[in-house]
C-alpha cells in the first residue's frame, strides 16, 4: 500500500505504519484466512455463473462481472459494520455485498429478479444489491450519483454524534462525473466521515481511463482538497486492500474527515454481458489480467505459506458449491413480482389532516401576506418537530434568510446545525438531502432547490433519482423531503427568473407537487408537505409573495390535504381550471364577465397538481358544461393539456364546446417588460378565451 506523501514526516509516519500492518498472509488468523477464502470463493462462483441464467432466459440480463476486484471488494465488506456504518455499492459490487453479509440466495434473488430479492423485489436492475434493513443502499444506475447520498448519510451522522463511517464505492471512470467533486468537495468542506473507494480497473465501458482524465490516478484529481486524506492500494491483494479499508476507516472515525482509497484492478471479464471486450483489448492485455486473478494469487498464497493445505481448500470449494447449489433451486422456486404490485410504493402516506380535511377554514383573522405564511408555518413545524432541517442557497447569513426572505430569522432561532447554506451545487442541494433523509424516517428535510425554479436543472439527475427511490425499494426508503422553488415570472426578470417547470416536473411518478395562489393555502400545504413521508416540490409564485391579492387570515395550525382543489367562485356558464398566478386573473376575469353579462364562471383552484383533485374538476364540468384552463406556463406541452385530455377523456358527452387552454407563448420568457406582456397570460387574454367559450 502507498499512501500519499505530502512531507518528510508523514513520510516517516507512514514508514512507521508499514511495520504495524494488521493484515498480512504470516499474522492473520486461520479463520480468518478460511472465511475470506470462502466468501472469495462463493463470490467468484455466483459472478462465473451469472451469465448462465441469462443464456437460458431465466434472467441477470444485466451483470457487470467484479473477476479482478476481489481484494478492494472483500475488504470494503469486511471493515462495514451494519450496526454502526453504511455501505452505497454500486453495480460490480457483488463481492463487497457479499463480504457485507449478502447470502448466496439473496444475491441471486437479485440476479434473476425475483419478489423475494432483498433490494426492491426485481424492481430494479438486476446486479444492483442491497439490504436497506442492514444500511447496504439501493443505488441507482446513474454511476457514481451515490456519492452524494453518502454525504447526506455522513451530514447526519456528525449532525446526530453518531459514531460510524459511510462507504461510497464506484468505478474509476465515474470520477468524472461533475455531481462526484460535488460530493467529495462537500464532504471536505463539511468535514464527514465518508470513505470514497475509486475501484481502478482502467476502463470505463470501453473508454480507457487516458480519456478520462490526465492524471494516471484518479483520485489525484482531488489532492488540493483540504482535509482529505488519499491512500493508494492493490485492489487485486486481500492483505493491502485490507489494511488500506482498514486505515481509512480508522482515520475517517478519528478526524470526522474524508478519505479516497484508489484501489488499482484489473477487469478480467468485459464491462458487461452486453460488451465484448476483444473488441478493443488485444491480446497480450487479455493474457495479463488472467495472469493477476485476484483469487488464484490468493489461493497460492494459503498453500505456499502453508496456512491451508490443498485439501483443505478443496473442502472449502466443495462446500460452496453446494452452497450455490441451494441457492440456485431456491432462486428458480422462489415467486416472482406480482403484475397487480406495479401500483404499490410509488408514494408513501401523505399526513392526513383530522381538523381541515377538505382543506378549507372560516378563521376570520388579520390578513397575512403569502411571504408571511410560508415564514411562519417554517417555524412553526422547526418547533413542532426538532428532526426538522433546512438549508439551500442564501439560505441564511446573518440577517438575510433567502433570497426572497422567506426563511428570514430561522437560523437566529433555530441556530446554524438546522438552518444552513449550501453551495452553488444544486445536485449537492438535492442529493445530500436524499441521503440525510436515509439516516433516520423522522427527519424531515426542506431545501430552496435552487434560487429561482428556472435554476433547478442541474439537480434534476438528483430529482428524477428521488421520485423512484420509494418504488424502486419496495417501500423500503421514503426520501422526506420538501423542495420549494420560486417559480413564475411578472417581475421583469427574464430567463432562468422568470420560467415555470411544474409541467416538465409533473411527469415524474413517485412525487408530490403543489403551486398555492394565497396566503392561507401557501402555509396549509407547507404545514402537509413538512409533516408528509415522500417528497413534495412545492412551488412558490414568487410574484404573489408581497402581493396584497394573496394575503387572506391564516389559522395557525392551517392544513391542506393533497389532492383538494378549492373553488375559488361558484358559478354555473363555464369552468375555469387553474392554479399560481392566474388564479387571481381568472377570479377576476369572473367577476367581470357577471357585472357585465351575469354569466356565473366557477373558478377551481387546483392547488395540488400532483395528486390531481379530478373529482372537484370533472363536478363542475358535469354542471356547466364548458372548460377553460388557465395556466401561467406554456400552453404546449404544458399541465393543462393534461387536465384537457382528462377532460375530454372522462367527461367528453359533457361538453358543450371544445376544452380551451390559457397559457404563455412557446418561447422563453423576455426580460424587457414589453416582451413579458406578450409572452405571459393575463386578464385580457383570459377574457377573451372566456367569452368566445361563453358565446360558443
Amino acid at each position: 500500500m502507498e499512501t500519499l506523501e505530502l512531507t518528510s514526516v508523514e513520510k516517516e509516519k507512514n514508514n512507521e505504519m508499514t511495520e504495524t500492518k494488521k493484515f498480512s498472509i504470516k499474522n492473520t488468523s486461520k479463520e480468518l484466512l478460511g472465511r475470506w477464502y470462502h466468501l472469495m470463493t462463493l463470490g467468484r462462483a455466483l459472478d462465473e455463473k451469472a451469465p448462465n441464467y441469462l443464456k437460458q432466459a431465466i434472467g441477470w440480463s444485466y451483470h457487470a462481472p467484479y473477476a479482478g476486484h476481489d481484494g478492494i471488494q472483500l475488504a470494503i465488506g469486511q471493515v462495514f459494520d451494519k450496526e454502526t456504518d453504511h455501505l452505497f455499492p454500486y453495480y460490480r459490487d457483488m463481492l463487497t455485498s457479499i463480504s457485507a453479509g449478502l447470502t448466496a440466495e439473496e444475491v441471486i434473488f437479485n440476479g434473476i429478479s425475483k419478489d423475494t430479492d432483498v433490494a426492491g423485489g426485481g424492481r430494479h436492475m438486476s446486479n444492483h444489491f442491497a439490504k436497506p434493513e442492514w444500511n447496504i443502499h439501493n443505488v441507482s444506475s446513474c454511476t457514481g450519483n451515490h456519492t452524494l447520498h453518502a454525504v447526506g448519510v455522513g451530514r447526519a451522522m456528525k449532525k446526530y454524534k453518531h459514531e460510524g463511517v459511510v462507504f461510497s464505492s464506484q468505478g474509476e471512470s465515474s470520477v468524472s462525473e461533475g455531481y462526484v467533486y460535488e460530493a467529495i468537495n462537500g464532504a471536505t468542506n463539511e468535514q464527514l466521515p465518508v470513505v470514497f473507494v475509486f475501484q481502478d480497473n482502467g476502463y470505463g465501458i470501453s473508454v480507457p481511463k487516458k480519456d478520462q482524465t490526465a492524471n494516471r490516478k484518479v483520485a489525484d484529481n482531488f489532492r488540493g482538497l483540504k482535509y482529505l486524506k488519499i491512500i493508494h492500494c492493490n485492489g487485486k491483494d486481500v492483505f493491502d486492500s485490507m489494511n488500506a479499508m482498514l486505515e481509512a476507516k480508522e482515520y475517517a472515525l478519528a478526524n470526522s474527515t474524508p478519505v479516497i482509497v484508489q484501489a488499482n484492478c484489473v477487469r478480467m471479464g468485459s464491462h458487461s454481458n452486453s460488451d465484448r471486450h476483444e473488441l478493443y483489448r488485444d491480446n497480450a492485455e487479455l493474457n495479463y489480467v488472467q495472469e493477476y486473478d485476484p483469487l488464484a494469487k490468493y489461493r497460492r498464497m494459503l498453500v505456499r505459506y502453508k496456512r491451508f493445505t490443498e485439501e483443505e481448500l478443496q473442502a472449502i470449494d466443495a462446500e460452496v458449491k453446494l452452497e450455490v447449489k441451494k441457492a440456485h433451486k431456491a432462486g428458480l422456486t422462489a415467486p416472482d413480482p406480482d403484475p397487480a404490485s406495479i401500483y404499490d410504493f410509488v408514494l408513501p402516506e401523505a399526513y392526513v389532516s383530522e381538523k381541515y380535511p377538505e382543506g378549507t377554514h372560516d378563521y376570520t383573522g388579520n390578513e397575512k401576506k403569502l411571504i408571511e405564511g410560508l415564514n411562519e408555518t417554517l417555524k412553526a413545524e422547526f418547533r413542532h418537530n426538532p428532526d426538522t432541517y433546512i438549508w439551500g442557497q442564501d439560505i441564511a447569513n446573518k440577517d438575510k434568510g433567502g433570497i426572497f426572505n422567506v426563511s428570514k430569522g430561522m437560523q437566529q432561532e433555530f441556530g446554524k446545525e438546522r438552518v444552513f447554506n449550501a453551495p452553488i451545487a444544486e445536485d449537492y442541494i438535492m442529493g445530500t438531502a436524499n441521503g440525510m433523509s436515509r439516516f433516520n424516517d423522522k427527519i424531515r428535510i426542506v431545501v430552496e432547490g435552487a434560487e429561482f425554479a428556472d435554476y433547478f436543472w442541474p439537480a434534476m439527475e438528483q430529482f428524477v433519482e428521488t421520485t423512484h427511490d420509494f418504488w424502486r425499494s419496495k417501500g423500503q426508503y421514503s426520501p422526506n423531503i420538501t423542495v420549494r422553488l420560486a417559480s413564475g415570472g411578472y417581475i421583469g426578470g427574464g430567463l432562468y427568473h422568470s420560467q415555470n417547470i411544474e409541467g416538465a416536473l409533473t411527469t415524474f411518478p413517485g412525487v408530490r407537487i403543489v403551486y398555492p395562489s394565497y396566503a392561507d393555502d401557501a402555509a396549509g400545504l407547507l404545514r402537509t408537505s413538512m409533516r408528509s413521508k415522500g417528497m413534495t416540490v412545492f412551488m412558490e409564485p414568487k410574484a404573489l409573495y408581497n402581493d396584497p391579492k394573496a394575503a387572506t387570515p391564516v389559522p395557525e395550525d392551517f392544513e391542506v390535504p393533497f389532492g383538494k382543489a378549492r373553488v375559488r367562485r361558484a358559478g354555473s356558464d363555464l369552468t375555469i381550471v387553474t392554479y399560481g398566478n392566474t388564479t387571481h386573473m381568472c377570479v377576476e376575469v369572473a367577476d367581470k364577465l357577471a357585472e357585465e353579462s351575469g354569466k356565473q364562471v366557477e373558478v377551481i383552484d387546483l392547488r395540488s397538481l400532483i395528486p390531481l383533485d379530478k373529482e372537484t374538476v370533472l363536478k363542475s364540468v358535469s354542471k356547466t358544461n364548458k372548460v377553460l384552463v388557465v395556466h401561467e406556463d406554456k400552453v404546449f406541452s404544458g399541465f393543462g393539456a393534461e387536465i384537457s385530455a382528462m377532460i375530454t377523456e372522462e367527461a367528453f358527452e359533457k361538453l358543450d364546446a371544445p376544452v380551451k387552454r390559457v397559457g404563455s407563448t412557446f418561447t422563453p420568457v423576455g426580460f424587457n417588460r414589453i416582451l413579458e406582456r406578450a409572452i405571459l397570460p393575463n386578464n385580457d387574454k383570459i377574457y377573451a378565451a372566456a367569452k368566445d367559450l361563453l358565446d360558443y
